[in-house]
């Protein structure tokens, strides 16, 4: 299954699941919600750019 991706794909994948991970952490542990609220907004805006760069591509 994980043939079917890129390098690059998996390295920005794992990227985003960090930042889910930090916002969490950042809101959980070090009660900082905002600073949560705005690393936890990166994750779906850097998911959507790769899935955009994958339709242009394919195309």
């Amino acid at each position: 299954m994980l043939k079917k991706f890129k390098a690059s794909e998996l390295i920005i994948f794992l990227l985003v699941i960090v930042l889910i991970f930090v916002s969490e952490y950042d809101y959980m542990i070090l009660n900082n919600p905002m600073r949560a609220i705005f690393i936890g907004l990166w994750p779906p805006t850097i998911l959507s750019l790769l899935i955009y760069l994958n339709i242009k591509r394919n195309q």
